[in-house]
């Protein structure tokens, strides 16, 4: 539901007023009932929730009621055209399984499943997503009603209806203590613990404000027991949920609600998802962060230095043959994906419709903190286009031996022998060309005409070691994570024909004084 400002919906009594609850005012009355209803209380109160209760812990702060003392919102949603069912406009087909949980409204709690799960009759899951043109054709497997469906083919662009529904710029006026937890590999939920960290932060600058950011996948700290931390093939230590749970979170709580010791004595609790150990720093990104800008150049090549003449890359989009958004076999039927955000990309680095620039090996480590800019200039044959750009951790193809380059002088420093030669997904992000000036209004491409775009990549805290490489991929489909793209304009991607679907050349730019780019912030 839309977030209403009391300014402009002054509370009244429940019973008379007119006004819609929204999720803040409905918190707040459940706050204070409990507070005068529950014996033994010593009238503070904190909230926390995972996900989808995530957001509603966050939700519950703009003019929250004052017995709430602390509130942690942990992988909250924060903007659905920016998390969950979309990234940068453009639509998660993975999640087509998931929709029907959000879509049917029913009658106060229930002890039954209040909506039918969608069960392909498909065997293949990659020829189940080809099959669906167009999107349309999904309403047919599921129940009639589906709400939420319906308002995402209504509205494939960023208008008042999901302006309305993002709690970000109503995060203000907040005295209760927030700590925000999400993973740095999480599918679902990573544009919003940031995201949400950051508007407090800036909103409320003198309000108790922290971010923990761990190896996880979603929800992946709320583990009962320990046992070793794994997002798809890489392992990243053993307790780690188990630890944040004794060591951060119930200490977090115990202060804010108890008093004595606990209170967190850091804003940013960061995992390097390359190093294997969490490390404090007083703001986020840390204060000594530097920029850094990597840039792409002929002949696959990723340096410090922007190549003096303007060269190009290209390659043939076609959306009857997309890319896979990881290989083809570890494809599955799922409720949402989760392991891919740390697959091993050398399938994709194969594919002639890829384009793939690295550095040479590093001679020393470099550690990636917050977030990055990729700045692309592309054009393309057609009229529209996606755009994917991933940045990878290449593995060395062997432990480097003593004296050289970039030889190893740790044991860790050298990957396990599965491990050789592996290009793991460190960050991705996908934005629909189409918004590449405005998510409110769309605008086609003029065939072959050099346009620029700015696709924000989420915070990352990676330590690339030595004997590394840095790799940059760019393509155009991410099948079946996102939807096709027509790649032939169309008002509604969700409504396109068969006929609309046509292969593109599409042209990544760079070298010159505006090619493109990766921008970065680094701490040494």
């Amino acid at each position: 539901r839309p977030h209403i400002d009391p300014k402009t919906d002054p509370k009244t009594d429940p019973k008379t007023d007119p006004q819609p609850i929204t999720e803040s005012r409905d918190t707040f009355d459940t706050i204070d009932w409990l507070i005068h209803n529950v014996d033994g209380n010593n009238g503070k109160v904190g909230m926390w929730g995972i996900s989808y209760p995530g957001f509603y812990a966050a939700a519950a702060l703009p003019q929250h009621h004052p017995a709430m003392v602390c509130c942690s919102p942990q992988a909250p949603i924060s903007d659905f055209f920016f998390d969950d069912f979309h990234h940068h406009g453009a639509y998660l087909l993975s999640y087509l399984l998931a929709t029907n949980t959000f879509g049917y409204q029913h009658q106060g709690p229930s002890n039954w499943k209040w909506y039918a799960e969608i069960t392909p009759q498909q065997s293949d899951p990659w020829q189940f997503y080809l099959d669906l043109v167009p999107l349309t054709k999904a309403e047919t497997m599921m129940a009639k009603g589906n709400q939420f469906w319906q308002q995402l083919v209504d509205h494939p662009n960023y208008d008042s209806f999901w302006q309305q529904r993002n709690i970000l710029p109503h995060l203000k006026g907040v005295n209760a203590a927030v700590l925000t937890v999400g993973g740095l590999f999480d599918a679902e939920d990573l544009y919003g613990p940031l995201n949400i960290y950051r508007s407090l932060e800036r909103q409320n600058p003198n309000a108790f404000n922290a971010l923990v950011m761990g190896p996880w996948s979603h929800g992946d700290w709320s583990r009962r027991g320990g046992g070793m931390q794994r997002v798809g093939n890489i392992e990243f230590g053993t307790d780690i949920g188990l630890d944040y749970q004794r060591s951060v979170e119930a200490p977090f709580f115990r202060h804010f609600l108890k008093g004595g010791d606990g209170r967190p004595d850091f804003e940013a609790l960061m995992f390097d998802t390359g190093t294997k150990v969490w490390k404090k720093y007083a703001t986020w990104p840390p204060e000594n962060s530097e920029r850094m800008t990597l840039y792409l150049s002929d002949r696959g090549k990723l340096s410090t230095a922007a190549s003096p003449s303007q060269t190009f890359g290209a390659f043939t989009s076609d959306p009857r043959d997309p890319v896979p958004y990881r290989e083809k076999k570890n494809i599955k039927f799922r409720f949402t994906p989760r392991p891919y955000m740390t697959d091993d990309q050398r399938f994709a680095a194969a594919r002639d419709d890829v384009l793939v620039y690295q550095t040479q090996q590093l001679a020393q480590p470099l550690t990636i903190t917050g977030d990055l800019n990729a700045h692309l200039r592309v054009s393309t044959s057609q009229t529209d286009a996606d755009w994917v750009v991933k940045l990878i951790d290449v593995y060395p193809d062997a432990t480097p031996s003593a004296g050289g380059q970039g030889n190893a002088t740790h044991q860790n420093d050298n990957p396990r022998e599965s491990l050789f030669g592996y290009q793991q997904l460190v960050r991705s992000e996908v934005i629909r060309g189409r918004f590449r000036k405005s998510y409110t209004v769309p605008q086609p491409f003029v065939p072959s005409k050099v346009e620029t775009i700015d696709l924000p990549l989420q915070d990352v805290h990676h330590t690339f070691k030595r004997g590394h490489r840095i790799m940059v991929q760019i393509q155009s489909t991410w099948f079946p994570l996102i939807d096709r793209n027509p790649q032939k304009y169309v008002d509604n991607i969700f409504k396109a024909t068969p006929e609309d679907f046509v292969a593109a050349e599409h042209r990544v730019y760079h070298g010159g004084p505006d090619g493109t780019r990766i921008e970065l912030k680094v701490s040494r």
